[in-house]
């Protein structure tokens, strides 16, 4: 299972060892401070706004339309920012690193 590294909004950095589900569901299992899931991972709500390290942009890939959407609505939204909800942990994310933005 892939480890993935949440800097939570006091800069601490919490990791996750055996991250599964998306983003916002690890965060919400482990109970990490930032990140509420207030919709329930649907894509409506921001809740789950993390910035993505700029080394992993690629491999985590682009905000789809409807998370941009959203997105546009944060004034601390940057060009690495996406829903943790709509990012999926795969094997090719372990070691990822994250940033907690919520709201």
């Amino acid at each position: 299972m892939p480890k993935v590294t949440y800097i939570l909004p006091d800069g601490q950095s919490v990791v996750i060892e055996r991250a599964e589900g998306s983003l916002m569901s690890a965060a919400v299992d482990n109970h990490l401070t930032g990140i509420d899931g207030d919709c329930g991972g649907v894509g409506s709500c921001g809740t789950c706004h993390v910035s993505i390290n700029p080394a992993w942009a690629d491999r985590v890939g682009p905000a789809t339309d409807v998370e941009k959407d959203m997105l546009e609505c944060d004034a601390a939204a940057t060009t690495t920012s996406r829903l943790g909800c709509q990012v999926e942990i795969t094997p090719e994310l372990d070691g990822l690193v994250v940033r907690v933005v919520g709201r």
